[in-house]
């Protein structure tokens, strides 16, 4: 069973444009001028379509061939660039988009994966990396620590939990519409939901320091 591809196209702009946003506002708060924000934009909302298709063989990778994401990317960036001041008001928004992206990209990059035959589990991880991918390179190019790395909140977690859906009600054959829909509201509010209620993955505890400077029992 297989996405249409007029859908699957279109579900893959919004999260493009949707992910760009949050790429276009990261560049304006360091500052970056009208090419840095694009190029900010365009590896937020396609690196990791570009990742997966390097992955799977899917050549040329839409991220440099499809016009339409690259319009949606660059948009995204655009408006950021014009309407920061405004939008940088609406923090709340950019999170929610945010967790849209990451929803729409796990079930397209699921289920892009599984059309090309890669297996279960190579699936679940290209799906993963389609969803976590942009917000990496985002930070990469921006100094910071990979936000997935330093941030207790639940990110990468709804995406595997989404990804993994998405491979299992393939393999069901019943990855009709509803049950997509389902699949991205469900990584959609479990994202928000673990923002909302503060859920996060356990830490080592940390060890006290003796007197010698010399971690203590």
């Amino acid at each position: 069973m297989t996405l249409p591809i007029h859908l699957g196209t279109a579900l893959e702009i919004i999260a493009v444009f949707c992910a760009a946003l949050s790429g276009g506002l990261a560049a304006v708060r360091k500052n970056f001028d009208l090419f840095g924000v694009l190029v900010l934009a365009w590896a937020t909302g396609l690196g990791g379509g570009l990742i997966r298709d390097v992955l799977i063989g899917a050549t040329p990778p839409v991220g440099i061939a499809d016009w339409r994401l690259l319009a949606a990317a660059f948009g995204g960036g655009l408006l950021i660039f014009v309407a920061h001041p405004r939008l940088e008001r609406m923090r709340r928004s950019v999170i929610v988009l945010d967790a849209g992206a990451l929803a729409l990209f796990v079930l397209v990059g699921t289920t892009k994966g599984l059309e090309y035959d890669v297996g279960f589990l190579a699936a679940v991880v290209v799906g993963l990396l389609t969803g976590i991918g942009g917000g990496i390179l985002r930070d990469l190019l921006t100094g910071e620590s990979p936000l997935i790395l330093q941030d207790r909140q639940l990110y990468a977690v709804p995406a595997a939990v989404g990804a993994v859906a998405t491979a299992v009600a393939w393999r069901a054959d019943v990855l009709n519409v509803w049950v997509q829909a389902a699949i991205v509201l469900g990584v959609f509010g479990f994202r928000l939901l673990s923002i909302r209620l503060g859920w996060a993955l356990p830490t080592t505890p940390r060890r006290r320091s003796g007197p010698s400077g010399m971690m203590g029992g």
